[in-house]
């Protein structure tokens, strides 16, 4: 499983430069996928990290609206950046990719939480993503 935790280390980081770039999630993935071909001192861009960014980038705006809506006491632009970025990916991966348990997601997501951000940005994380998690089933009908 190292490999789905650098794949969504890295899916996180490009989320985060896009965001930091005022660039698109695809774009920068593109770049990324781009220069790890041309330069072999860059490690390549995983399947599942392209998955994770293209599936994101076809819900951000579902995905923002929900982070925005649950999030107690935040709005999206206030949010730090970091924080943001790590819900959009737990909020993905937990809503949409099925075959990842929600435990997983949000231990990951609570993991890179705890590696990027601030004190009390794995709590946040944590409960903002459980609350997605306790409404996914009507989260994901909703959207239908």
């Amino acid at each position: 499983m190292a490999a789905r935790n650098t794949a969504r280390k890295r899916a996180f980081q490009i989320l985060f430069e896009g965001d930091q770039r005022g660039a698109e999630a695809l774009t920068v993935l593109a770049d990324w996928v781009r220069l790890s071909r041309a330069d072999t001192r860059q490690p390549p861009v995983s399947e599942y990290t392209m998955e994770l960014v293209e599936g994101y980038a076809k819900h951000a705006k579902r995905i923002d609206e929900l982070i925005a809506q649950y999030s107690v006491g935040w709005t999206l632009d206030r949010m730090p950046v970091v924080d943001r970025n790590i819900l959009r990916l737990g909020a993905y991966e937990l809503i949409w990719v099925d075959e990842t348990p929600d435990a997983v997601v949000l231990d990951e997501m609570v993991q890179l939480a705890k590696e990027f951000s601030t004190d009390e940005s794995p709590s946040f994380v944590n409960g903002l993503l459980g609350r997605l998690k306790d409404l996914k089933p009507s989260l994901r009908r909703d959207e239908a």
